[in-house]
């Protein structure tokens, strides 16, 4: 098996005076011009160099950093593009959330499908990596949100059919980009580390160099040049082997925050990038120190590198070391630096719920929503520890303001709203924690991992509250380093979409080839003639394949077409039509003839219903736009005959106010008889001109996308639609309901559906008027005077129970029904009332501090026991006997019980064994 060495070995580390070396550390191999270099110089092999010891020639801001890379990138030939969004399932559906600058370019472009929107690029993308949610505020130089730039090239082989050709550069060009750029901002080059670390992802693979200066690594640049095979010659650190690709890609990472950060020699990275909010978090929380104290946790900062969980087995114990090498109380320096490690995570939170909630994610208990709320949870119990006062909204706001984000009143109500939901979690959590810590009490166990990660899955309980509340009950809790990480890998490969099932075998039509879509061509067309390619018998019916078709295939929320088949001599139904591999197949229940000559007829009602509903959905949604807001995204879509369904991200319920709104406003768009239109184009111009809000119903593949403009709206589209708005006809929202945490469900009807629906409406409505004698419209009023006189009646009634039940308790009972039991008298009496009643009388024998046995035979026969205060009897255990009598069973706690059974003859027997029962459960007490 081959390995990388020889990949590495580059003409520029040659021509340039770099050596390769070993780390005496940890054994890694790297390149430096410093041949008498012993370590790699990355922690914890080696510390921070760089703290108050500038890296560069200038500071710089996040801002000025930015501009000084991509301006030097488009100086050497890359086209500079605008960054794509953090929610990466807004253009693919492999990904939650971008974590890297080459997520905009999979994998469609890396692929070779799609041409890149330039070639070569340069780039700053915002990216979310929730694997570091742990490490930032302790390692000084994690932060969960930040910016990757990039350049990327994408070569490939001449001749190869990729959508790109040629050689654009390679390994060692890119190699000195980096180091020419290092060179401009002013690094020392001597002192520049390359690490040799092989990637591995998603299938590809390539050689890879982390650069490392004075301590921390500022870039990675991989090499994307193989692909997993079985019977590859490079064996890579993932165990797979894989083979060398006729395509390569240039993959870069250069993190815009480190580079701040080493132009300016901070502490750590986030007084580099959050002065102004690390200020206000402090002085709002009171956090202080003396100069002694900053001393020490300025030192320590230089070697809070050593605290990466990714490194060492143990955080603090890690600490402990730090300790020793400063020679300070290792309790002293911990309660000196985790309030600010608490600090720095609050700033990077807000930044990372404001790159999330500005670009539209809503937060639910599935996929990106649920990531996003992860974070608010976190960030939310970080500022309550800490002591930080401020509104969480507040504090989310001051980063999208900074971010330059226009919807920061829709931010801040998501913000609000979240946070008041976790309230209400809280409090119910709480009760299960305390449930858990008895049960692992009693085991003499603390309460492991698992545990951890499905209280905060189900309860959103976070670690902290669990061991204060364990601790409470002598507890311990097993609280891994990497907690937040672990929560969140078990979501990251959730979808927010619907997932359509398919069991169909595709391979069966791989040899044919594929149908002619002419319902593109013409959507009101409902008649074609075809040739027969191929016949299928199947469990049910048969499918028929045709050279070309008309009938629409079932996909995008739109049902497939029905209609017919006809040749000379027979006529077959088609009962349902989908597509495999662009081979449009038609289940019918009959065989046409392989071979045969058909006339195809669509059914005209049902197709143009699909249209209108189709055509109408894109206006409902684009309608709850403009009246919810931006954020609103479609999270499933359902066309029917008689109705269409529009699922939508929302953070909370729509009111009847809203609902009203959004149907004006799609009937609005109807009433103005818009052009319906299609048209293809490339993906990258789509994309660029429309932006990513055309995905809307899924993520179309290939190079080439239909998108469909209705009026304003223009989404990427592979159904049937009608020619104009007005032709959809009258828009009904027939209602809404929330199907899922952060979903809302509108189901409506269009065009007659619509007309259909509302008069199926009024007919209930008119239904209701001839049953309360009154006109429809009077309707509302009549039913809410008689829901409050129901109301009144059964108060009344409930009170004359109560009157009789006291009138029973004090005068209207008789001697002959009490005993004495202990010195207590008890009153046993049969009366056939319901068990209100029963509980109502027995309440005022007991507040005349005797015991009360009661009998009804109105529904079985049914008993009540109640007991006063310091009574020596147990209900629980009386009214259990009396009711094993009845062929039943009951119980309760000891002052008040019930029961029954169904042997309403076997009432009077037991009530006259009531006494002896009393008094044995006395004498057993």
């Amino acid at each position: 098996m081959s390995d990388l060495a020889e990949e590495y070995d580059l003409d520029y580390f040659a021509d340039n005076g770099f050596h390769r070396l070993t780390c005496t550390e940890c054994g890694d191999h790297f390149w430096t011009r410093d041949e008498s270099r012993a370590t790699c110089g990355e922690p914890p092999c080696a510390s921070y160099d760089f703290i108050d010891d500038p890296g560069f020639d200038t500071e710089m801001t996040l801002a000025e950093m930015r501009e000084t890379f991509l301006s030097f990138f488009e100086e050497h030939g890359h086209a500079r593009i605008d960054p794509y969004p953090v929610a990466a399932n807004r253009w693919r559906d492999d990904v939650l959330l971008t974590q890297a600058s080459i997520y905009d370019f999979q994998p469609h472009v890396t692929s070779g499908q799609s041409p890149p929107p330039a070639n070569p690029l340069a780039v700053s993308q915002p990216c979310i990596r929730m694997q570091d949610i742990d490490n930032v505020g302790k390692t000084g130089r994690h932060t969960m949100a930040f910016e990757m730039m990039g350049h990327h090239a994408f070569n490939a082989e001449e001749g190869s059919g990729y959508a790109y050709e040629g050689e654009v550069y390679w390994k060692d060009d890119c190699v000195r980009y980096c180091v020419e750029l290092l060179e401009e901002v002013g690094a020392d080059i001597d002192e520049l580390t390359l690490i040799e670390d092989p990637w591995v992802g998603g299938g590809n693979a390539g050689p890879a160099f982390e650069v490392i200066y004075r301590g921390l690594e500022l870039a990675t640049l991989v090499f994307m040049q193989f692909e997993q095979d079985p019977d590859g010659e490079f064996e890579m650190k993932d165990g797979n082997t894989y083979s060398r690709m006729d395509r390569r890609v240039i993959d870069t990472g250069y993190g815009l925050e480190r580079w701040t950060w080493m132009s300016q020699g901070t502490p750590t990275i986030y007084e580099a990038i959050y002065p102004e909010m690390l200020d206000f978090l402090k002085d709002n929380a009171g956090i202080d120190y003396t100069e002694e104290e900053q001393a020490i946790i300025h030192d320590a900062a230089r070697l809070s590198g050593n605290l990466d969980i990714d490194d060492v087995d143990d955080v603090e114990a890690a600490r402990g070391d730090i300790a020793a090498q400063l020679d300070v109380d290792v309790d002293q320096l911990r309660d000196l630096v985790e309030p600010l490690e608490d600090i720095y995570a609050i700033a990077d939170h807000s930044r990372t719920l404001a790159y999330m909630l500005g670009d539209g994610i809503v937060p639910s208990n599935v996929g990106t929503g649920y990531l996003a709320r992860m974070v608010l949870r976190r960030t939310k119990r970080l500022a309550d520890g800490v002591g930080v006062d401020a509104p969480l909204d507040e504090l989310v706001d001051m980063q999208a303001e900074r971010l330059g984000y226009e919807n920061r009143d829709t931010i801040r109500d998501v913000v609000r709203t979240e946070v008041e939901a976790y309230r209400e979690t809280l409090e119910r959590g709480g009760r299960r924690v305390e449930a858990l810590a008895e049960e692992y009490r009693s085991e003499g166990e603390p309460i492991p991992a698992d545990e951890l990660i499905e209280l905060y899955d189900s309860h959103g309980i976070q670690p902290d509250m669990v061991e204060e509340i364990a601790a409470e009950h002598g507890v311990s809790v097993d609280v891994p380093d990497d907690f937040y990480a672990l929560v969140a890998q078990r979501h990251e490969g959730e979808s927010d979409e619907e997932e359509d099932a398919d069991s169909v075998d595709v391979e069966q039509f791989e040899e044919l080839p594929e149908t002619d879509k002419l319902y593109y061509e013409s959507q009101d067309r409902l008649e074609f003639e075809a040739m027969v390619l191929d016949v299928r018998e199947r469990e049910e019916g048969y499918g028929v394949v045709l050279d070309q078709t008309m009938f629409y295939p079932e996909g995008g929320g739109q049902p497939a077409d029905h209609g017919t088949l006809s040749t000379d001599d027979v006529t077959v139904e088609v009962e349902d039509v989908q597509e495999y591999d662009g081979v449009v197949v038609h289940r019918t229940d009959g065989d046409p003839g392989k071979g045969e000559f058909v006339r195809g007829t669509v059914d005209a009602t049902r197709r143009r219903r699909h249209m209108r509903h189709h055509t109408a959905t894109h206006l409902v949604g684009h309608a709850a736009r403009q009246v919810l807001g931006e954020h609103i995204r479609q999270a499933g879509a359902q066309k029917g005959e008689h109705s269409a369904r529009l699922d939508v991200k929302h953070y909370e319920s729509i009111d009847r106010e809203q609902v009203k709104q959004i149907e004006m406003r799609a009937n609005e768009l109807v009433m103005e008889n818009a052009p319906v239109e299609q048209e293809w184009l490339e993906r990258n111009e789509a994309e660029a001109q429309f932006g990513f809000d055309i995905y809307q119903g899924g993520i179309p593949q290939g190079e080439q996308i239909r998108l469909i403009h209705a009026g304003d709206d223009s989404q990427a589209c592979g159904g049937t639609h009608v020619s104009r708005t007005g032709e959809v006809g009258a828009i009904k929202i027939l209602g809404t309901e929330r199907i899922q945490d952060g979903v809302i469900r509108l189901t409506y009807a269009a065009g007659d559906a619509a007309i259909e629906a509302t008069q199926r409406t009024e007919d209930a409505l008119y239904e209701a008027g001839e049953i309360l004698d009154v006109d429809p419209q009077e309707v509302p009023e009549t039913a809410r005077r008689f829901f409050e006189e129901w109301k009144a009646r059964g108060k009344r009634i409930d009170e004359l129970k109560e009157e009789l039940a006291t009138a029973r308790a004090s005068g209207g009972g008789d001697d002959e029904n009490e005993i004495d039991v202990n010195g207590t008298t008890a009153v046993i009496d049969r009366l056939d009332g319901d068990m209100d009643e029963l509980r109502a009388t027995a309440n005022a024998i007991v507040d005349e501090g005797k015991i009360a046995v009661l009998g009804s035979g109105l529904d079985g026969a049914q008993f009540v026991v109640a007991v006063p205060e310091g009574s020596p009897v147990d209900a629980g255990s009386v009214v259990g006997e009396l009711a094993e009598r009845v062929g039943g069973g009951g119980g309760g706690p000891p002052d008040f019980a019930q029961g029954g059974g169904p042997n309403a003859d076997a009432l009077d027997d037991a009530l006259e064994d009531a006494p002896e029962i009393l008094r044995r459960r006395v004498d057993a007490d």
